[in-house]
């Protein structure tokens, strides 16, 4: 639950410290003083959006810090490790800053977080109903999601809702590949040509580079045969071929060196040049040996690369892209499917329909008993907020065609006097019916509300006297099971309340400024007189008071 809060340079409030403690909390004080400065703050605190207005005027930011206990949480503290935002055990911290500019940061223990992941937590830590809660509750889906939330089926809702959207996508598929099928046929049969000739021509990179060198070595054969045998003679076969002078120069330097050593080191340069010479001419011979100017294969090699190059200019690719154009044509071809991927698709298309309307059954199953569960206690909710004979239903009514819902749609009617037929809520009912009537869905629903902490911002508008007792009353039996806060005008409310807390504003160095007191007994007195008497508060008045509050405790 909220044990703590701090807001700084908010709105009117320069600096406010509260804690906070279980059961039933009531906030009271005159019109515009700021009691509803207080769930604003929470509610920026827990990732609502925020704008510049909200930064005290002069100051250059807004802070708002929430602590909270959540020892006895286990699915928040899971997935605040799961987001890496867990703090210490037992507490989560929610803090956001605003500054003057309109720009916001958001922390979760210390750690930044975005807006999305601070709603996200504050889904499990606190619920807000705010005096126009009424309104909201004539639309369809806000009373889809009533019920649903009553029942707890978010869970349901959720696979539900995945299950459409599967079926829907299969769906949307199967219509378009059946709608294209006489075009994807037609491209279907030109993607297939296409790979069987390219495929024909077994393209290969490394064989094409290996193919233009040969091609290239057959076309300049005969000069390079040439060139060989030149070689041959001028090194050993001519008659003052280089080999034969070199053999005689380095006979005559053996002789030299018994005469003189220091020829040894030119003899030995001329030696390894012998060998040298020797070997460039094996090398030729050979050369001359494997040269073929053979004319068949340099026509097979010609054509070889005369049927890439066509194939190349057809497809408008450089030749060494073919292989990568076969590849996408494979690619294409497979992505393009057949007429087996058509009946494979409406196969998968009936399979996910039947997954959707299974789980969309049970949904609705558990809706309809739900739905007579909540009937049942709003309808004796009303009797005791002065609707005596009145009726309410939750009317669970089938769908035509399913959507991410479920089967069914959602409609509460109520018959505000007895013996008249039920109609729909937004038809029959008046401003000060809808009140009661959703202050009775709001204390029904969050008495199965998995949050501890529920707040009412002055739902009891439009209420008074007896009802507003009983309104009090309600809202003390909800502070038994929750921390319960409620912003209220009504001294009924308040003396019902097991803490009550003031909030004025005054004027201070020329600057509007407001405050929360925690009041004590003489104090809530003094308050509830206020609420009951007006300006002039007497002692008769005081009494009243008194009396409210002895009552109530």
């Amino acid at each position: 639950m909220l044990k703590f809060l701090s807001i700084r340079d908010f709105v009117i409030v320069s600096s406010l410290e509260l804690e906070f403690s279980g059961g039933f909390t009531a906030l009271t004080g005159e019109t515009g003083a700021g009691k509803s400065i207080l769930i604003d703050a929470l509610s920026l605190a827990l990732g609502e959006r925020g704008d510049a207005s909200m930064v005290r005027s002069g100051c250059e930011r807004a802070e708002i810090a929430a602590e909270f206990d959540v020892a006895l949480m286990p699915e928040l503290q899971g997935w605040l490790k799961a987001q890496e935002l867990a703090g210490d055990e037992g507490v989560c911290l929610m803090r956001r800053l605003l500054d003057a500019g309109g720009r916001s940061r958001g922390f979760i223990n210390g750690r930044s977080a975005t807006l999305q992941q601070m709603r996200e937590a504050g889904e499990w830590l606190l619920n807000i109903h705010g005096q126009h809660a009424h309104q909201s509750l004539l639309q369809a889906d806000a009373q889809r999601a009533l019920l649903d939330g009553y029942a707890g089926l978010q869970a349901e809702t959720a696979q539900v809702a995945v299950c459409y959207r599967e079926w829907q996508a299969l769906l949307n598929r199967r219509i378009a590949l059946s709608e294209n099928s006489q075009a994807a046929a037609a491209e279907r049969e030109l993607l297939q040509f296409q790979r069987a000739e390219l495929e024909g021509l077994a393209f290969n990179l490394a064989e094409w580079l290996e193919l233009q060198a040969d091609y290239e070595r057959l076309a300049h054969a005969a000069g390079l045969l040439e060139t060989a045998a030149f070689g041959i003679e001028s090194l050993s076969e001519a008659d003052s071929a280089c080999l034969t002078q070199l053999n005689a120069l380095i006979v005559r330097l053996r002789d030299g060196v018994i005469h003189d050593a220091s020829l040894g080191e030119t003899l030995r340069m001329l030696e390894s040049a012998q060998a040298e010479v020797q070997e460039a001419v094996y090398a030729l011979r050979h050369y001359q040996q494997r040269l073929d100017a053979d004319p068949q294969q340099m026509a097979e090699k010609e054509q070889r690369i005369q049927s890439v190059m066509d194939m190349a200019r057809k497809y408008r690719v450089l030749p060494e892209r073919l292989g990568e154009v076969l590849q996408q044509t494979v690619v294409h071809l497979q992505a393009l499917g057949g007429e087996a991927d058509l009946a494979e698709l409406i196969e998968q298309e009936k399979a996910a329909q039947q997954r959707y309307a299974l789980v969309a059954q049970q949904l609705s199953r558990t809706r309809k008993t739900a739905a007579a569960r909540l009937t049942t206690e709003i309808t004796a909710a009303m009797q005791k907020l002065a609707m005596q004979g009145g009726s309410f239903a939750v009317a669970v009514l089938p769908l035509n065609e399913g959507n991410a819902s479920g089967l069914d749609s959602i409609e509460f009617r109520v018959a505000a006097n007895p013996g008249v037929p039920q109609r729909s809520m937004a038809k029959v009912a008046s401003g000060g019916e809808l009140s009661r009537i959703s202050l009775a869905i709001q204390v029904a629903t969050s008495r199965v509300a998995s949050v501890p902490t529920l707040i009412f911002d002055e739902v009891d508008s439009g209420i008074g006297g007896r009802v507003a007792e009983i309104v009090g009353q309600l809202l003390k039996l909800l502070g038994r099971d929750y921390q319960v806060l409620c912003v209220t005008h009504l001294p009924q409310v308040a003396a019902e309340a097991d803490w009550q807390w003031q909030v004025s504003k005054a004027v201070e160095q020329g600057v509007t400024l407001s405050h929360i007191t925690v009041l004590d007994s003489t104090q809530r007195i003094e308050e509830i007189a206020r609420m009951l008497g007006g300006v002039t508060i007497t002692e008769t008045t005081r009494k009243h008071a008194a009396e409210m509050l002895g009552m109530a405790a």
